[in-house]
């Protein structure tokens, strides 16, 4: 019997969640030490595995490329991993004497883990050790366009971590990936937490599928290099943080903003290190390759190089050595598209007359599209980092270093995480670099310290007891009866 593909998923999705479901009830009797040698064994084989499923993510998705996506592969294994070892996530986390509370850490149960094709593989490393890390199972719902990978790097993890004690069925992935299988995963009751990761409408429905989700925005970070900054290293840090994996990370700049006063010498040195700025002619060829007439980007371009995206768009006149794609802008919305993200080596570039222009155009950007995600500045003046810190409606606000490295927190001390949250501001409920303690619940122990007198009737403070009021009313009646 040819059974209904969709029906096929769906079931496959309440199985998955079955397994897992019996996986987390052992798993939450664990201690921290078993929990942490599971976790130690998923990132060992995250890592060993690294340019294995790098080659298979960039041969079926055609985005990206291997060296950077197995560098990516190795930051969701090895850094994550060294972040979180020593991270106590189980049981008693926290015991203040002198207030008299204890925090214990409780695992949220089944969460489900939405894996885009931009990031197939470190993605599935990354949120692997951060559910584990809390005690908690995952099933993945994989991109369609992108499910070899991912299943791949699933069975490679669960393999090492059932050899390392883990329960069978803690990590899956739906092998059937159809939009109703989704919607199934996201919307089961025993599902406790969604990790949204990918398209606008993919966390939209996350957000509205009834379960607790943890979502983000869409990156379109601005590079601010101020006149203080040293030009050449700014514009270095800019083009090697764009043209990584060819620009699929969401933290990655999508337009560079400098004043008039310096904006010819950023130019050269945007030109000596590799940018080309496009004329007006190629300008009109790139955006009607790049975007739709909707505005959604041309899947065609998303993590293909520089010289690959000129070509697809009938621009020959481009350097051999052309590393980004520079175009000039004035504006920003919905009728200038190079305004939005870019998931590849295309960068808007816009000149301001000041400070005070700049930060009026970079919060404009923002608004208009990357809401509490990243911003980053180049500059060597402290009172316009705190100017622009109090002003920016981001989570991340980077200094001197590239968006893509520092907003995931590989050039920063900031936690290492391949899902970075955008605040409310950003439609997400959290602006954290998501870390395993945002995949726990804290159980708050709590003694009594203090005696409450009972309280003295339904009065205002300084107003007459019950009782009293009372008195007076019948002292009043009997006045009346005499």
């Amino acid at each position: 019997m040819n059974l209904d593909k969709d029906l096929q998923s769906r079931q496959m999705v309440r199985d998955l969640v079955a397994k897992a479901l019996e996986a987390q009830e052992i798993l939450s009797t664990w201690e921290q030490p078993q929990i942490d040698k599971v976790v130690a064994a998923i990132a060992d084989a995250g890592f060993a595995h690294g340019e294995e499923l790098a080659k298979m993510a960039c041969t079926e998705t055609g985005f990206g490329n291997v060296n950077d996506k197995t560098i990516k592969n190795q930051f969701a294994s090895k850094n994550v991993y060294e972040a979180i070892k020593d991270m106590k996530t189980i049981g008693l986390l926290k015991e203040d004497a002198q207030m008299r509370t204890w925090d214990i850490g409780v695992p949220v149960g089944v969460i489900a883990g939405i894996a885009p094709s931009t990031n197939p593989t470190s993605t599935v490393i990354y949120k692997s050790l951060i559910a584990l890390k809390g005690g908690n199972t995952i099933v993945f719902s994989p991109h369609p366009g992108a499910s070899k990978s991912t299943l791949r790097a699933v069975e490679i993890i669960m393999d090492a971590a059932k050899k390392a004690g883990c329960p069978e069925g803690a990590i899956s992935a739906i092998s059937l990936p159809t939009m109703s299988a989704v919607q199934e995963l996201m919307g089961h009751k025993d599902i406790r937490l969604i990790l949204a990761t990918g398209g606008a409408a993919m966390v939209r429905a996350a957000y509205t599928s009834g379960t607790p989700a943890i979502g983000v925005g869409a990156g379109n970070g601005p590079a601010y290099i101020h006149p203080s900054a040293n030009i050449q290293k700014a514009v270095s840090l800019i083009i090697s943080s764009k043209t990584f994996d060819n620009g699929t990370i969401c933290a990655s700049e999508q337009s560079i903003i400098t004043e008039r006063s310096t904006a010819e010498a950023v130019e050269q040195e945007l030109k000596r290190q590799g940018g080309y700025f496009l004329l007006s002619a190629e300008i009109a060829k790139l955006q009607t390759f790049l975007f739709s007439p909707k505005g959604g980007i041309n899947v065609k371009a998303v993590g293909k190089s520089a010289l690959e995206i000129a070509k697809q768009a009938g621009i020959f006149s481009v350097p051999a050595n052309t590393k980004v794609l520079l175009v000039p802008q004035t504006e920003v919305g919905k009728a200038h598209p190079f305004s939005h993200e870019k998931l590849c080596p295309v960068l808007a570039y816009y000149v301001a007359e000041n400070t005070d222009d700049v930060l009026s155009k970079t919060t404009d950007i923002l608004r208009y599209e990357g809401s509490g995600h990243t911003f980053s500045m180049h500059t060597q003046d402290t009172d316009v980092v705190r100017k622009f810190g109090r002003k920016m409606p981001v989570s991340r606000f980077l200094v001197n270093t590239g968006s893509t490295f520092g907003g995931i927190g590989y050039s920063t001390n900031l936690f290492p995480a391949l899902t970075l949250g955008c605040g409310a501001v950003g439609g997400s409920s959290s602006s954290n670099n998501i870390g395993p303690l945002d995949l726990i619940n804290i159980r708050r122990v709590a003694w009594g310290v203090r005696d409450i007198a009972p309280p003295v009737g339904h009065t205002k403070i300084g107003a007459p007891a019950d009782d009293v009021l009372i008195e007076q009313l019948m002292d009043r009646i009997l006045k009346k009866l005499k």
